[in-house]
């Protein structure tokens, strides 16, 4: 990495402007800017939600690049990748899209406030669906960075049945924690449903009550630091990282922030 010029892969549930302003879509919109300011070379994968207006936001299909199935329960889903570019930067999003989904008037839930039944194969596809982007993109990431719930099987996974991919191999994870954002479960199945080849019971374990505490807890577990980006951190979610001891932790400040995770991302690079 000539001159600490580093490759930042942006993964996120959310992200402003394309949808409401809150901690997590307001953070996944100003920190691949900052990041990318500091002469390095970012990517953004997000969801393509059905709220968001893909005429208002020049949404466009990138061809070479769909026509991707992600299996879940011996179903095919097909992947559509999308991009659009975010005004007065030279930064590009790439949208992934499945009209089963994320074809809906609602996020995570509908408009009696309903948490989506299928909220658990929703992450699923878009954790592997993300992945299986980034191999076609032939594009090697120095750091994966993840923001949200949506994003917390990725660490697992790269770490398990993507770990001898070459395009991931050189690659640390960075996990992003915010206040608790949900309060259901994505039930019962959910880890059997995501549990794939080279992952073990132990390595699910965590993730087993599909709560959003659950889904931090798994996600820090496999990735190589945190960073702590909640007002009020969960009581399980601060105990473990206490009794996990070992991963580098950022306090994310919201000033000086792009100093702040570069030199961040370089210490997690000089790591053995």
């Amino acid at each position: 990495m000539e001159n600490n010029k580093k490759k930042v892969l942006f993964i996120s549930s959310e992200m402003s402007p394309f949808l409401e302003s809150n901690a997590l879509s307001d953070i996944a919109r100003m920190l691949p800017q900052a990041v990318q300011e500091q002469d390095n070379e970012v990517r953004i994968l997000v969801p393509r939600f059905g709220v968001i207006n893909e005429r208002r936001n020049r949404l466009h299909e990138v061809v070479r690049l769909s026509g991707m199935n992600i299996t879940i329960d011996d179903n095919d889903n097909p992947l559509t990748i999308k991009v659009a570019s975010i005004p007065s930067t030279k930064m590009q999003v790439y949208f992934l899209d499945n009209e089963d989904y994320f074809h809906r008037k609602h996020v995570y839930s509908d408009e009696n406030d309903e948490f989506f039944a299928d909220n658990d194969e929703r992450t699923i596809f878009f954790c592997k669906g993300a992945l299986e982007t980034v191999k076609k993109l032939g594009w090697y990431p120095d750091i994966i960075h993840c923001h949200g719930w949506m994003t917390s099987l990725i660490p697992l996974y790269l770490k398990t049945i993507y770990r001898d991919e070459p395009v991931f191999q050189n690659a640390k994870i960075v996990y992003s924690v915010f206040n608790k954002e949900y309060q259901d479960s994505l039930g019962n199945d959910f880890t059997r449903k995501a549990s794939l080849n080279h992952i073990t019971d132990e390595h699910m374990k965590p993730f087993e009550n599909g709560d959003c505490s659950s889904l931090y807890i798994g996600a820090i577990t496999h990735s190589d630091a945190i960073v702590n980006c909640a007002d009020t951190l969960d009581p399980q979610v601060a105990s473990h990282l206490q009794n996990d001891g070992t991963k580098p932790v950022l306090e994310h400040r919201g000033d000086n922030i792009a100093e702040e995770y570069t030199e961040f991302y370089d210490n997690i690079l000089a790591q053995n």
